[in-house]
């Protein structure tokens, strides 16, 4: 293994850096701009069962340090991504990629996961256990232990490929949800997803978003996700993948050393599209100046 080399659920990367879902498109857009074989994977777009138009606009607004989204899962369903969109990528990119899978229920969930597990490129499945749980008083599947568990020990039981379990900030206490995921057979959590928040238009009085609110991402957060994941590798056994608000390779690392096993990038590559190659060769400069020789090392480091 090299300097920036990771392993994530028996996989290994040649660098931790991940663009994450809803950010990265499904890749090969970027794919214009650079070689995207320079990451160590990225998520694709957040994948449900049926297409989605989304919510309506104005859904991205402006805040300090950070945005917020509310774009509601806009995406072409799952038999168009494995018909359509995973050809493309394959053509531009060479390694094993992150799937992220969005739901509504339970049935929802192993449906469009156990599409995914089959095809070839897939490396992992991320499973977002962020979204309204429609059949539950729309409660999400993971703001709750029990309802997290039992998606992912759902899922668990339709795929053989890694599962990851993404996480929401918005609950007390995360490492309970984590641990949940874990023993429900998940093979590593991912966190933070947007921390929800609001902005209100002094002009019309109203909110600036049309869902009335949405998620806040950026480096505004990054303080709070670097604190989740500190807690959640202390709480579980599994591997954790570090996001919220990462915008340089000194975030990368301080990530790691709370406990992140790779890093996913997400708002930043909405500013600069170029920000993750960016970040893979800034490393081992960054590294050599904090006197570290493997970013493996590091990986939970802080006590």
């Amino acid at each position: 293994m090299g300097r920036l080399s990771t392993v994530l659920c028996g996989i290994e990367l040649d660098n931790p850096v991940i663009p994450a879902s809803g950010t990265y498109g499904f890749g090969y857009e970027f794919a214009e701009l650079y070689d995207i074989n320079c990451l160590g994977t990225f998520s694709f777009k957040g994948t449900t069962k049926d297409p989605r138009f989304g919510n309506p606009t104005p859904r991205i607004a402006e805040s300090a340090s950070g945005m917020l989204n509310a774009v509601g899962l806009q995406n072409p369903g799952v038999d168009a991504v494995i018909r359509e969109e995973l050809p493309k990528l394959k053509q531009v990119f060479h390694k094993p990629v992150m799937a992220n899978v969005s739901g509504f229920s339970v049935d929802d969930y192993v449906y469009t996961a156990s599409l995914l597990d089959k095809e070839e490129q897939v490396g992992w499945l991320e499973i977002n256990i962020s979204c309204p749980n429609v059949h539950g008083g729309g409660m999400s599947f993971g703001t709750d232990p029990k309802a997290a568990h039992e998606v992912i020990s759902a899922v668990r039981g339709a795929v053989k490929k890694p599962l990851i379990a993404k996480l929401s900030p918005n609950v007390t206490d995360i490492a309970a949800i984590a641990k949940a995921c874990e023993d429900a057979g998940a093979d590593a959590v991912s966190l933070i997803n947007t921390l929800l928040g609001m902005r209100i238009d002094l002009r019309t009085k109203k909110p600036v978003l049309a869902n009335v609110t949405g998620g806040l991402s950026g480096p505004a957060v990054f303080p709070v996700a670097v604190r989740m994941v500190y807690q959640v590798h202390r709480a579980v056994s599994i591997p954790v993948i570090g996001m919220g608000g990462v915008s340089s390779a000194e975030d990368v690392i301080e990530m790691m050393m709370a406990g992140a096993s790779a890093v996913e990038i997400g708002a930043a590559n909405l500013v600069d599209p170029y920000v993750c190659p960016k970040i893979i060769e800034q490393l081992p400069e960054v590294m050599d100046r904090f006197g570290i020789n493997r970013l493996s090392d590091i990986i939970g480091i802080t006590k």
